[in-house]
């Protein structure tokens, strides 16, 4: 059983940044698929970025050019640097461990509360 632990978020005034921190345990994180999902009040779940074992990078348009995903394998962790932060970056941020080529399934972090307010 994967367990994943989100740390980082907070409150944070438009136009700022910060950075989330995913520590995975286990033996596959090198060989997974890692994501960030978020959730705001009243609207789905969305994938925000992912990353493969081998360092390819996917992001939502919403926040390209704003997020960087990255990982380290010999830390288990992966990272999701927010820039230029907007107050709809307001949400709930998950982190998700998938299989080695996919997310269909899983598993999920517990979530980090992210608010973007002056």
């Amino acid at each position: 059983q994967v367990q994943l632990v989100e740390s980082g978020g907070g409150l944070v005034q438009p136009g700022g940044s910060g950075r989330l921190s995913c520590v995975a345990s286990g033996s596959t994180f090198r060989l997974s698929v890692m994501a960030w999902y978020r959730q705001a009040p009243g609207k789905d779940r969305e994938l925000v970025a992912s990353i493969t074992s081998g360092g390819s990078t996917n992001y939502a348009d919403s926040v390209k050019g704003r997020f960087t995903i990255s990982r380290d394998n010999a830390k288990n962790t992966v990272y999701l640097q927010m820039n230029n932060l907007k107050p709809e970056d307001t949400a709930v941020y998950y982190c998700k461990q998938g299989s080695i080529a996919t997310l269909r399934t899983g598993y999920w972090g517990q979530g980090t509360q992210v608010t973007v307010s002056a």
